[in-house]
């Protein structure tokens, strides 16, 4: 809605990218982003850096303002990447379920008319070329950026993270495609965005039926994220660096807007302990990287509370958290407040919080 009472905060009219480019004059040398798994860290000034580039890049590639991209894959570094990659260039970003099959992926990809569609080679079982295929079996003979699908019939561009198949880019092209007139065209991109546009397309979880694709604007998520950085009580730790652990995935907003829109707007340091979770490894980022805060569900925090060495992590940094996504028992949430040090503990949606 764009009518609204009276408020003590004030609503942000911002893009994604103006917020990070405020920040990364901010916090430069702060690290933005940890991968704790692939040993990945990027400060502010290099995350900022690598997202231009990508976002000449994709332009280069012939994606255009308006179009949508599929990421698709568990946590990577190239998937905050390309969020906001995307977002610098105007491109929607589709956030795909890494455990979808071809049919699903299929419906998703139809129901939002994906141009491009990025992902690494394999997770787990999921060998995601070979899922593809299913579904557009002549990637296998297109030249990279000229598939013609007839069951994706607006897929043109499929970008790896990891190697590179028939059909298809590496991520290492992408980011050296874009020339000094990629750079000058996405400047003009960036001036003619407005927040009240759509730049990201999330799906429901499909327990009714299909899922349902969301569509946010920079001003739906800037907002969100501003005020979950005021309700974890970030914005009163001015100067103090933030350490978020975030074992959720990117795919659902709790990570993707509460992790890493909250780190673009706020100065959060993003701690990303595995692929997908694991509740020993998240227990081991808080300890070695100092998270003062941890962002889960319920059914998480459970699992890390019932590892069995779990009285050997140091939690001592931790101040607080959130929990969200499902209803949590009020011995839960005393347990995750008083063992694991998160007194100043905030539910998000779906949880009970008589504690």
């Amino acid at each position: 809605s764009y009518i609204q009472g009276r408020t003590d905060i004030p609503l942000l009219d911002k893009t994604m990218g103006q917020c990070l480019e405020e920040t990364v004059e901010r916090f430069p040398d702060r690290q933005a982003l940890v991968f704790c798994r692939d040993g990945v860290r990027k400060t502010f000034a290099q995350f900022k850096e690598e997202v231009d580039q990508a976002a000449a890049g994709l332009l280069a590639l012939g994606l255009r303002k308006g179009d949508r991209l599929g990421m698709w894959g568990p946590n990577k570094y190239e998937w905050v990447l390309v969020q906001f990659a995307t977002a610098q260039a105007g491109i929607i970003l589709v956030s795909v379920n890494p455990a979808y099959q071809a049919s699903e992926l299929e419906f998703v990809l139809r129901k939002v008319g994906c141009k491009a569609l990025v992902f690494p080679t394999q997770f787990k079982t999921q060998k995601y070329y070979d899922i593809l295929k299913q579904s557009c079996p002549e990637i296998e003979k297109s030249s990279p950026g000229g598939i013609k699908s007839k069951r994706l019939p607006d897929l043109s561009i499929v970008i790896m993270c990891d190697s590179k198949l028939p059909g298809t880019f590496h991520m290492d092209e992408v980011m050296q495609a874009g020339d000094s007139s990629h750079v000058k065209q996405l400047r003009a991109v960036q001036q003619s965005l407005s927040c009240n546009e759509p730049i990201n397309i999330q799906f429901t979880s499909g327990t009714t039926g299909s899922p349902k694709g969301a569509t946010l604007s920079h001003r739906n998520i800037v907002n969100n994220a501003n005020l979950i950085g005021v309700r974890l009580g970030i914005t009163h730790q001015v100067g103090l660096e933030t350490r978020c652990g975030l074992p959720a995935p990117l795919y659902h907003c709790l990570a993707s807007v509460g992790g890493c829109m909250v780190m673009a707007l706020h100065g959060t340091s993003c701690i990303f302990s595995s692929p997908s979770f694991e509740g020993k490894a998240a227990l081991e980022a808080v300890s070695r990287e100092k998270c003062s805060l941890l962002l889960g569900t319920p059914t998480m925090y459970i699992d890390m509370l019932s590892q069995p060495d779990f009285d050997s992590y140091d939690l001592s940094s931790l101040r607080g958290g959130v929990i969200g996504g499902s209803p949590a028992p009020p011995e839960v949430m005393r347990a995750i407040m008083t063992k694991m040090h998160m007194p100043e503990l905030v539910v998000s949606g779906g949880c009970c919080d008589q504690s």
